[in-house]
């Protein structure tokens, strides 16, 4: 991730991203993929934080290197809201492991909030979801403060609940509302002093 100079902007910019499906983190690729170029046409923007290439929805972008900071570092706590479609029916005990916290191959996470909940009105998917028909899915919404790399999808698979679906919907006090793949909007700098 590309970091940003120290001193502030003189004019600084957040902008909320739903990204989607198949788009990289990035502004260039030299494979010809989809990148934040191809829907992000504002200049000296860059991510605060990543989301997987195979992930969707809510992307922050600043010029600002010290928010940059302060929204991607774990130290700063700032919770990231996630709705996972995973294989399988949830049992109690899942649920509580991963409220609880699971060990990773790099280590134990910090304990998550998470829940069972009805299946989102979401956009479709392009390429759509694979579905076995002989296995039920499920949708969670997980709350992290970290930053793992594919967190979300490692602490699933963990419990024997592989992600199918993975969108962002929230980082700290912004939220993706009804923001459509590819579309982007100002966001409220001062927000993450009031939250």
């Amino acid at each position: 991730m590309r970091r940003l100079s120290k001193a502030p902007p003189a004019r600084p910019m957040l902008l909320i991203l739903n990204k989607p499906f198949g788009v990289l983190t990035q502004f260039s690729d030299n494979k010809g993929r989809a990148t934040l170029k191809d829907f992000v046409k504002v200049p000296d923007v860059y991510p605060a934080g990543r989301l997987d290439r195979d992930s969707e929805g809510l992307l922050l972008l600043t010029n600002d290197g010290r928010l940059q900071a302060r929204i991607a570092n774990p130290k700063h706590k700032v919770a990231k809201t996630y709705w996972a479609q995973v294989e399988g029916l949830p049992t109690p005990e899942q649920l509580r492991q991963l409220n609880a916290g699971v060990t990773l191959n790099d280590g134990p996470t910090q304990p998550a909030q998470v829940r069972q909940i009805d299946a989102p009105a979401l956009w479709e998917r392009d390429p759509p979801v694979r579905f076995r028909k002989s296995v039920p899915t499920t949708w969670l919404e997980l709350t992290i403060h970290e930053g793992r790399n594919r967190q979300v999808r490692r602490m699933t698979a963990a419990v024997g609940l592989p992600t199918l679906r993975l969108v962002r919907i929230r980082i700290g006090p912004w939220s993706l509302d009804d923001l459509l793949p590819g579309d982007w909007r100002n966001a409220d700098i001062a927000a993450l002093d009031q939250g």
